[in-house]
């Protein structure tokens, strides 16, 4: 049988609007609960509905309702995806999500041209990168990190689940000059080593 706060807790998620931790649902109950309590509890939420037609997940530190991944395709509908990134604002988000927190100067000498800040500015309004403070060096340039929305966005319980190079190429998402360029320096380096030898 589920007790009284188990319920409150669960009806708290269910109902949100926006993903909930464990300190703010800890807040909801006047300093009665810890965030170390309502995060077992939600623990015990989310193995009740492992499984089930709706799971409990973490993304980001934060836990909201969703339907399993394994279903999706009978609750998909085809609809325009209203945040369609430009080639330009794709790269930046990676290079954002990859290098965190880095300044405007860094993604530019990564991507080898410069960045307007419009690319930012619609990154910034999709809420996937913020600000993330001022470098401690001259001219204290800005930095930017991504956002609990971007993991939530792409299903990432953290920056720890984003693919490695190996996936990438697995899933031919390199551009084929990016991996000639691979082979390419691969080679040389066995030519060193055999000279080396």
């Amino acid at each position: 049988m589920i007790d009284d706060l188990e319920r409150a807790i669960e009806a708290m998620l269910f109902a949100s609007d926006a993903p909930l931790d464990a300190r703010q649902l800890a807040g909801r109950f006047g300093g009665e609960m810890t965030p170390g309590a309502v995060r077992a509890i939600i623990l015990a939420i989310a193995e009740r509905h492992r499984g089930s037609g709706i799971e409990l997940v973490e993304r980001g530190g934060h836990w909201h309702f969703q339907t399993p991944a394994d279903l999706a395709h009978l609750l998909r509908r085809e609809r325009d995806d209203p945040r369609k990134l430009s080639r330009a604002a794709a790269e930046v988000l990676a290079i954002v999500a990859y290098h965190e927190p880095v300044s405007r100067a860094e993604i530019e000498a990564i991507r080898g041209v410069q960045t307007s800040k419009g690319t930012l500015d619609v990154l910034m309004e999709a809420e996937w990168i913020a600000p993330a403070g001022r470098r401690e060096v001259p001219g204290r340039p800005l930095i930017y990190k991504t956002t609990d929305a971007f993991l939530q966005h792409f299903g990432l319980a953290s920056r720890k689940d984003l693919p490695g190079i190996e996936d990438l190429r697995a899933a031919g998402l390199l551009d084929p000059v990016d991996l000639a360029f691979d082979d390419a320096m691969g080679e040389l380096d066995l030519v060193k080593d055999g000279e080396e030898a």
